[in-house]
């Protein structure tokens, strides 16, 4: 049954149309995807809609195009954007995918073990307690992200490697009753490493982001310390200047 066109504007009807199509799987990934003058004969709109709509989905990702080949359905991406806080699972879930994590190692130290440069960013010094978490995030069974993560224990004394394998967002907000304001961060691109690149099972040098980040609480008082490693070819980052606050998009649950 052909899905119809029934209210205004069709572009944008379209789009959803055609994210659903590419999300029930007729297509797979790597497949060529349909013409323009497919798209139009099958939804029954103009040529001029069907490219425009097209074009949408390959500026999403969702879609790639090669010349003289056509278009095809691309490896899903997750995007990041900066000017929101949003947590990793909540991307997943929206882009169709099945987010999980899988805790490396999880421990607690005393601010003194730790490196200076992460003592002095949380504000804590001698035996002060930080609990230090790896965690790898994976999409559908695909890793995407690793992240060295240091919290400050008072905030959350009873989190431990199983509360740490769901939803830190979640976690601190529900749980712990903490306000998150945000975050302030680096990001620069690296060549995945030999460790990087078999946790992320990508090749050695491959590209990636890595963000560096301490976030906070709306009393400014700092809570974590990140440092992550997204893959290149997965992840892209986005902002929009003016006219939005500041805190920044990292991926913690």
């Amino acid at each position: 049954m052909v899905a119809q066109l029934v209210k205004a504007p069709v572009y944008q009807q379209l789009n959803d149309l055609l994210r659903e199509l590419i999300a029930s799987g007729e297509f797979k990934t790597g497949e060529r995807f349909l013409t323009e003058r497919q798209v139009a004969e099958r939804f029954e709109v103009s040529r001029a809609t069907a490219n425009k709509a097209l074009s949408n989905l390959v500026s999403e990702r969702l879609l790639e195009f090669r010349k003289g080949l056509g278009t095809f359905v691309k490896a899903g991406g997750l995007d990041v954007d900066l000017g929101l806080l949003v947590s990793f699972t909540a991307r997943a879930a929206a882009r169709g995918k099945a987010p999980s994590t899988k805790v490396l190692n999880l421990t607690k130290r005393a601010a003194a073990e730790v490196q200076p440069m992460v003592a002095q960013s949380l504000g804590v010094k001698g035996q002060d307690q930080l609990i230090e978490m790896h965690r790898l995030r994976s999409a559908d069974g695909v890793p995407v992200i690793w992240e060295r993560r240091f919290v400050v224990a008072r905030h959350c004394p009873s989190l431990d490697a199983k509360t740490a394998s769901g939803s830190l967002y979640t976690l601190w907000t529900q749980k712990y009753k903490l306000r998150l304001s945000g975050a302030e961060q680096t990001i620069r691109a690296v060549a995945a490493t030999t460790e990087t690149a078999a946790l992320l099972k990508i090749k050695r040098g491959a590209p990636c982001l890595v963000v560096t980040a301490v976030g906070f609480l709306t009393n400014d008082e700092p809570l974590w310390w990140e440092e992550t490693v997204y893959r290149g070819d997965v992840y892209e980052f986005r902002n929009r200047l003016g006219g939005r606050g500041n805190t920044a998009a990292l991926d913690l649950a």
